[in-house]
């Protein structure tokens, strides 16, 4: 038995990840085999309803306290790769011995078994397997195929050497037969298409399931390092639970059509009464006579809009608390709401375009797993659920947590006016560009220039915050509001932090919220960017990072821990925020201000 923390069986130690500990390779089942009665099941209807089909139970994985034993509650993980080689006589097999009744990884000589290197990944279909080295080490084209080759039997005569007279690199490792001395170099594994010239077929499962299970796979086989980042892309859906609120769109809406007005002026169908009476709809409301007059004609219909996104709910929800200042309510979703002052002796051009700060005092998280793929991110997504019983929902994996956080809005006429120029345009269009093409690209979000801008404030605050909140910058989480296709423009940021128990945080993020602490905080980090160790190279760059998917931002000054960030280090741009060359930066004149001593 072995110890992973809770949240690691989400990801990356989540369902068909391969886990490596004391020496050892293992490879988790999916859910199928969890003992259910031990998985406590967990609540979040708005996660749910984002799962395919909108179908589906969420499930903690068992946990304990203390030390493990016998009756604890625990997961079952298979070992994979099966085939191991000994450290002492370097033995190559897949058999596993016992000793008093337990498992053992242990050769028959004492020496401990070491998995190899190698598996083998299915490009399309997400499958991996074993490579069966006795089956490659018999086969081949080239000449010393002889008939001893091909008929050997000595199953247990199997090695895997390394040999210093072939050089270096793979062609020393070798796997070696002392029945029919058959040598053959590990080099000849990793050529294209060399398991599907041998013969190599893909079995079209998963370790664990069993053997002729499902229909044949007709995708090739690649042999890649077991512990390649490629081997496992998990894909995950997370879910602030705050209680849903309607964006503002549809509550306005819904108010215009239940005016008792309404119905004369769809009547009307756009004639000169139908303007006349909208008018007086709109100024009753408080909205806008082209609003009135787009609902009478069915533009503004979202019967048939797709599913508002886990983030629409969730911005109209954090507005709704900004507006009611201290927060009594109670619950897991508290946040205590700030005007920004404006009247304040911080820059005007900072205080201009951030209006608002949350200090969001308890917050609960879920994190779900969705389903992985494998090699690519064109593979096929495989469930975590694979079985077959009829009937029953399937189950994800999921984890709630509870923290604390800081929520910025950003000013949404000042935004706009921004992002309409057309040299920020332009400087947002590579990342678009080079989105479409990429092969990760598209399960990114859009890179319009509201989202780069503050994005990259976001990461740039993470940075400054793990000096002054006391939780490293690996412990923070970012969660990017911005979007501007939808009826309700979102422009803002939370940066939280969450543990998995109960009791939540300390609170050393949330009293960083209040406005006279937050404002210094903003001016420090974007003093911090100001210059990186890598300028005038970064600043001027406009290709970085993975797939080139970052223009200004990179080690030195933008980039945090990837599990901190939402698109994984990409989508970031310095220039959009504190300006560079030809393009005006969001946030370009807040550093001027500083410098000319016109504020404290």
């Amino acid at each position: 038995m072995h110890d992973l923390r809770l949240s690691e069986t989400i990801t990356p130690f989540g369902v068909g990840a391969i886990v490596d500990v004391r020496g050892e390779s293992l490879i988790a089942p999916d859910t199928s085999w969890w003992p259910r009665a031990q998985a406590p099941e967990i609540s979040c209807d708005r996660l749910v309803a984002r799962l395919p089909l909108g179908r589906g139970v969420l499930r903690q994985p068992p946990a304990h306290a203390g030390r493990a034993a016998k009756e604890t509650s625990h997961l079952l993980y298979w070992r994979f790769p099966a085939w191991r080689f000994c450290e002492q006589c370097t033995k190559l097999s897949m058999l596993t011995g016992k000793s008093r009744g337990r498992w053992v990884n242990k050769c028959d000589c004492g020496g401990s078994l070491v998995p190899m290197r190698y598996v083998a990944i299915c490009d399309k279909g997400s499958h991996i397997q074993d490579i069966h080295w006795f089956k490659w080490a018999h086969r081949g084209t080239d000449g010393d195929v002889t008939e001893a080759v091909r008929f050997c039997r000595a199953y247990k005569e199997l090695k895997f050497v390394r040999s210093t007279r072939y050089g270096e690199g793979l062609a020393s490792l070798r796997v070696v037969c002392n029945g029919c001395k058959r040598d053959r170099p590990l080099s000849d594994l990793v050529g294209k298409d060399s398991l599907q010239r041998d013969g190599i077929r893909c079995d079209g499962r998963q370790p664990w399931e069993e053997a002729n299970r499902g229909d044949p796979c007709e995708n090739r086989l690649v042999a890649v390092q077991r512990g390649a980042t490629g081997n496992y892309i998990a894909e995950r859906l997370s879910a602030l639970d705050i209680p849903e609120e309607a964006p503002q769109s549809v509550v306005q809406r819904d108010q215009i059509r239940a005016h008792v007005y309404f119905e004369k002026v769809v009547s009307d169908n756009g004639g000169p009464q139908a303007d006349m009476v909208a008018g007086w709809i709109a100024e009753e409301l408080g909205v806008s006579k082209e609003d009135v007059l787009r609902v009478a004609a069915g533009d503004d219909d979202q019967e048939e809009a797709p599913l508002l996104g886990l983030k629409d709910g969730e911005w109209a929800a954090f507005l709704r608390k900004l507006e009611g200042g201290r927060d009594h309510s109670g619950g897991d979703f508290i946040v205590d709401g700030w005007k920004v002052p404006t009247d304040t002796a911080w820059p005007s051009a900072l205080t201009g375009r951030l209006v608002a700060v949350g200090q969001v005092r308890r917050v609960r998280e879920v994190r779900a797993l969705k389903g992985f793929r494998r090699h690519d991110s064109g593979a096929a997504l495989i469930p975590p659920d694979l079985g077959l019983d009829q009937g029953r929902k399937p189950v994800y994996p999921a984890v709630e947590m509870f923290g604390e956080g800081i929520f910025l809005r950003f000013d949404e006429d000042r935004l706009s006016e921004w992002e309409d120029l057309p040299e920020v345009r332009a400087r947002a269009e590579i990342l678009v560009k080079r989105r479409e093409y990429s092969q990760w690209g598209q399960n990114l979000d859009v890179p319009e220039p509201r989202f780069i801008a503050l994005h990259t404030v976001a990461h740039l605050l993470i940075r400054r915050l793990a000096f002054a909140s006391g939780y490293s910058s690996a412990s923070l989480q970012e969660r990017i509001y911005a979007n501007s296709d939808r009826p309700d423009r979102t422009a803002g940021i939370l940066i939280y932090t969450a543990a998995g128990d109960a009791q939540g945080t300390l609170g050393g993020l949330v009293r960083l919220g209040e406005p006279d602490k937050i404002l210094p905080l903003l001016v420090a980090a974007l003093g911090d960017a100001d210059v990186c160790s890598n300028d005038p190279v970064c600043i001027e760059s406009d290709r970085q990072g993975s797939s080139q998917l970052n223009l200004s931002a990179c080690h030195g000054c933008a980039l945090v821990s990837e599990t901190s960030c939402e698109t994984a280090n990409r989508l970031l741009d310095r220039q959009l925020v504190l300006g560079g060359g030809n393009v005006p930066g969001l946030l370009d004149s807040v550093l001027d201000q500083v410098r000319r001593g016109s504020i404290r």
